[in-house]
């Protein structure tokens, strides 16, 4: 038999790609292209689903024609995907009611404030594992049917289906089946962390009919088969971008953790078989669940905004041409010089929940030059990620020991530094960066017996660089007091009628 490969289709914020990864997980070919972001008014982010099919169509084609490799080599198909990402479209035609509303839009403040009530925002988490926040899925399949014209109606009677991206890709690819995978279900408010199913009290309180919802799977079975360039190849593995990092850095065992960099930045620590609902300032969330076999959870820390503030000193404030220059400029002083940037742009995720905080820069003199403010961003991704770890490990009882690292940002020395130094443990960086994809890669060649065992993953894992910590501790106190001093001016700056 030829050789056999594994390819992975990635359903990202700001593109969507397909990577054909070999036995060793390594890269074989690469195919990636950009889709529009639509912004109808502030706080609104919308994408054009159809745009993300026919583009996924044609990654999948771009690498299959790089490789050289003919359908009959591809042993199985993953899917990765943005994951609260909500589209609902037309059960007959396949079309989309209205575009998909990105996990970053904030138009349903009004909902989540509503729902909260008297119960305030942990209403529904002691099931769930999620504060109400526009973050999820459940407020904005509500804001849907509320806002387009004739939708209730239509999901009462069962015309219309709703899904996250993974739902969406899963549908097209097999030409009809619709499934979610268990990690993406459980960021979407409505399932319950304890019975792996959708939760009727939680859909009757959203005002959502169960009849538009997906059929809740595991995160590594055989969907059904792919249509197209892939005809006859299986669709088996769906999961959530962070929980297929996870994944893809092997952190298979309680207690490892991987934070990926990205846009935003989003840490994950595998809990084990065992959700952890006394969580408040961290998600609980579903990491994966391979075939029959019990789920495995983790805690999540989601911070909003890293990787997006340096595209924010490039293109609004114009201090940067390109983002690696952010680097080269921070490293023209020898520290913030007393300057600190929360980058609060829609509020702030984990571990505060604050939906009325704004962006400040704080600890302005005459002495700050851009090289100060360019150092106060990097750090900003540091400090965030400290209060994340910090909430990981009161509410787990587990301690970080290392940190395995991925996403675009890690390409950042001074960043990796000053990560290790701030949390005062090993930070590790992967050879193969495409941990997302891999990830799902990985769920996809077990389901179809490609890969053996999750044991001969982590013999497929590698270090390509490790920082360790060199910061005086007394200097790494007075520094996060500062930060937290600096987080305490965002909060009520959005004021409710």
């Amino acid at each position: 038999m030829s050789q056999q490969y594994i390819a992975a289709i990635d359903q990202g914020t700001s593109s969507s790609r397909c990577i054909i990864f070999d036995h060793a997980g390594t890269i074989v070919a690469v195919d990636q292209k950009e889709h529009r972001q639509i912004y109808p008014q502030p706080g609104w982010v919308e994408h054009d689903a159809v745009e993300i099919r026919d583009n996924v169509d044609e990654v999948v084609e771009g690498a299959l024609t790089k490789s050289g490799i003919a359908k009959e080599q591809v042993a199985a198909i993953g899917i990765t995907n943005q994951r609260e990402t909500t589209v609902i479209w037309d059960k007959e035609t396949g079309e989309p009611v209205y575009n998909a509303i990105v996990w970053l839009d904030t138009r349903t403040d009004d909902i989540v404030h509503e729902l909260s009530g008297d119960e305030g925002a942990d209403r529904f988490r002691d099931k769930c594992g999620l504060p109400l926040a526009t973050y999820f899925s459940g407020p904005k399949i509500r804001w849907l049917l509320d806002n387009v014209e004739g939708l209730r109606e239509r999901a009462e009677r069962g015309e219309v289906l709703f899904g996250t991206m993974d739902t969406w890709v899963i549908w097209n690819l097999t030409g009809g089946v619709h499934a979610i995978d268990v990690s993406n279900a459980s960021r979407t408010m409505l399932m319950d962390l304890g019975s792996l199913d959708w939760d009727q009290e939680i859909l009757d309180q959203m005002g959502i009919p169960a009849a538009i919802l997906p059929e809740i799977r595991s995160s590594s079975e055989i969907y059904g088969e792919a249509k197209g360039p892939l005809s006859g190849v299986p669709v088996a593995s769906a999961l959530g971008d962070q929980q297929a990092a996870l994944f893809g850095q092997t952190c298979f065992a309680p207690g490892e953790a991987k934070s990926t960099y990205g846009t935003g930045t989003f840490m994950l620590l595998n809990t084990g078989e065992r959700p952890v609902m006394e969580a408040r300032g961290s998600l609980t969330t579903v990491a994966y669940q391979l075939g029959d076999a019990p789920a495995t959870y983790a805690l999540e820390g989601s911070i909003a905004v890293t990787g997006a503030l340096v595209q924010w000193l490039r293109d609004n404030l114009g201090l940067i041409s390109s983002a690696p220059e952010i680097e080269t400029l921070a490293r023209t002083v020898e520290d913030n010089g007393g300057c600190y940037v929360v980058p609060a742009f829609s509020g702030l995720f984990a571990p505060h929940w604050r939906d009325d905080a704004r962006g400040v820069i704080v600890g302005l003199t005459g002495y700050i030059e851009k090289g100060h403010i360019a150092r106060a961003a990097l750090e900003a991704a540091v400090w965030q990620t400290r209060e994340v770890a910090d909430a990981m490990q009161d509410e787990s009882g587990v301690s970080l020991s290392e940190l395995r690292v991925d996403g675009g940002m890690t390409a950042n020395n001074l960043l990796m530094q000053d990560l290790a130094d701030v949390l005062d443990v090993p930070v590790i960086r992967p050879m193969v960066a495409e941990t997302t994809c891999l990830g799902a890669a990985y769920a996809a060649g077990l389901a179809v017996g490609y890969w053996d065992s999750v044991e001969s993953l982590r013999e497929n894992w590698h270090k390509a660089a490790e920082w360790s910590p060199d910061m005086d501790s007394r200097e790494r106190d007075h520094e996060y007091h500062q930060w937290k001093k600096a987080v305490s001016r965002t909060l009520d700056w959005v004021e409710r009628d």
